[in-house]
């Protein structure tokens, strides 16, 4: 009887997945209508901490990089930017000044070189383990260890007295990094209803930003040991935190807890929500997936998986090799160029950035995902054609007063469309894979994401002594190419339950 009703139910969701690909194919990607079988969720207090829970790890994100790009924009601002800017990509975080760490404890050139960049070492290999690591312990476990692993890192920073304790500390973070970025939209898209899953994702980038801006300035005004303390905070508030959210409903199913799925759902939906519609169908797609899949690392390569990979390692690759770290790395350059202190441009920034988010949050779920990226995609290759005109016309002298200013609104366009569009290839992660796959694909996707984005950030400034012009068309094409893969390939995933998207996702490839 048990087998009947999952056959039943995944034919129904597989028959409503078919239904919608007429529309979809009008929409360049699988069709995914407006109906549902789970009902318009209210936010609960448990689904508003559990979401602040998340976005506490995004902010953690954002302390961790915005403390790599204090140093960068502190060396760019007083020194020659070309020397400065790569020397700054290699050292990583420090004080205010590079060299009151390097005062502090000794340290060589080398030395200090090697604890900046140990931070992407351990990002790469975070970003290698994520999904699996994440599947294997849960989601909430992960969250536990990735906060020991947070706060012993700037505590290690914090008090270190030795160089090997720097780098370790650098290390966790890095770490931390690449589980972070994967496990927070991840846990985010599995306890949220359909109403709501697009506009909750969408915090973590907007809240990774703040993160960014917020070590920025505190940093430009206490000692480096203090910032690494104020950095451990976000670290400190989640761990009490971590008693009161659950585990994720898809994770129990797939470990058979079904008993504790329903009892999550409850506490999510509210105490009054009729949640048996959407255990039974979480239950049922989750039994359909362990008929034909084993769960082996190579599950992923299988025909109908194929597409959705396709989409998002494409979407996330192009995302990095479109120049987010140039931007972000060059950016106090720009300000300085266009008679802005750095200090003004980034509260400027962080307020753009603010704003376009907040918008992206509330129209994800309106206007979707899909026509958001298109918009937010355009912006990025129209800001960067604009970047590389300013810098043409700066190195023939055809515009010396106006070219600074043009860098600077494509700076601003550049940053405020990332901040909409960073957060979706993530989203579609958590919402086209199913639960016996994901972690292989958010591995894959998130290594890869990893690899590009610091492939930008060492070989840019080698690119830009070649063509300061150049490297910023280079980046708009790339721009232009995940403008066009969202034209093409990336359905409209708004409205539907993860188990509909999926189940539409492989009907549409057999």
């Amino acid at each position: 009887m048990g087998q009947q009703r999952t056959e039943a139910t995944e034919s129904l969701l597989v028959s409503q997945g078919h239904d919608n690909l007429v529309d979809s194919e009008e929409n360049g990607g699988v069709g995914l209508g407006d109906g549902g079988s789970v009902a318009a969720s209210t936010v609960t207090t448990i689904l508003a901490l559990s979401t602040f829970e998340a976005a506490c790890l995004a902010f953690g994100l954002g302390c961790s990089v915005g403390a790599f790009l204090l140093n960068v924009f502190n060396s760019v601002s007083r020194t020659p930017p070309m020397l400065n800017l790569f020397s700054a990509l290699q050292l990583g975080y420090s004080s205010p000044t590079q060299s009151s760490i390097m005062a502090d404890l000794g340290l060589s050139v080398a030395e200090f070189s090697l604890f900046g960049s140990i931070l992407s070492i351990g990002a790469i290999l975070g970003a290698a383990i994520s999904g699996k690591i994440a599947d294997l312990l849960g989601r909430k476990l992960t969250m536990w260890i990735l906060n020991v692993f947070y706060i012993s890192g700037w505590l290690a920073i914090a008090f270190t007295k030795v160089p090997w304790l720097l780098d370790l500390g650098r290390l966790s973070l890095g770490f931390t990094y690449g589980i972070s970025i994967y496990l927070a939209p991840i846990y985010i898209g599995e306890i949220t209803p359909k109403n709501l899953r697009g506009r909750f994702t969408a915090m973590v980038p907007l809240m990774a930003c703040w993160g960014m801006s917020f070590m920025y300035v505190v940093g430009s005004f206490v000692d480096w040991r203090d910032l690494a303390l104020i950095a451990a905070i976000p670290g400190l508030i989640q761990l009490p935190l971590l008693f009161f959210i659950p585990e994720s409903p898809r994770w129990l199913a797939k470990v058979g807890r079904d008993k504790d799925l329903e009892a999550v759902l409850l506490c999510l939906r509210g105490e009054e929500a009729d949640i048996s519609d959407e255990a039974t169908d979480i239950k049922d797609h989750v039994e359909s997936l362990k008929s034909f899949s084993k769960e082996g690392i190579f599950d992923i390569f299988q025909k109908k998986y194929i597409r959705p990979l396709l989409i998002v390692v494409g979407l996330m690759a192009l995302s990095s090799l479109g120049g987010t770290n140039a931007f972000v790395y060059y950016s106090s350059v720009i300000f300085v160029s266009a008679g802005i202190s750095s200090m003004v441009g980034l509260v400027t920034l962080a307020v753009a950035q603010t704003l376009l988010g907040i918008l992206g949050t509330i129209l994800i779920d309106k206007s979707g995902r899909r026509p958001l990226l298109l918009v937010a995609s355009a912006g990025l290759c129209l800001s960067c054609f604009l970047t590389g005109l300013s810098f043409l016309l700066k190195e023939h002298n055809w515009w010396d007063q106006g070219s600074p200013i043009l860098a600077l609104i494509g700076l601003m366009m550049y940053m405020g469309s990332y901040v909409v569009a960073s957060g979706i290839p993530w989203l579609l992660l958590s919402e086209l894979f199913p639960i016996n796959v994901k972690g292989s694909a958010g591995s894959i996707c998130n290594f890869i994401s990893n690899i590009t984005g610091w492939a930008v950030a060492y070989y840019f400034n080698f690119l830009i002594e070649w063509s300061s012009a150049g490297i910023f068309f280079i980046f708009s094409a790339f721009c232009l190419a995940n403008f066009i893969l969202a034209a093409t390939m990336v359905p409209e995933t708004k409205g539907r339950t993860l188990e509909e998207i999926q189940s539409s996702i492989t009907h549409s490839s057999e």
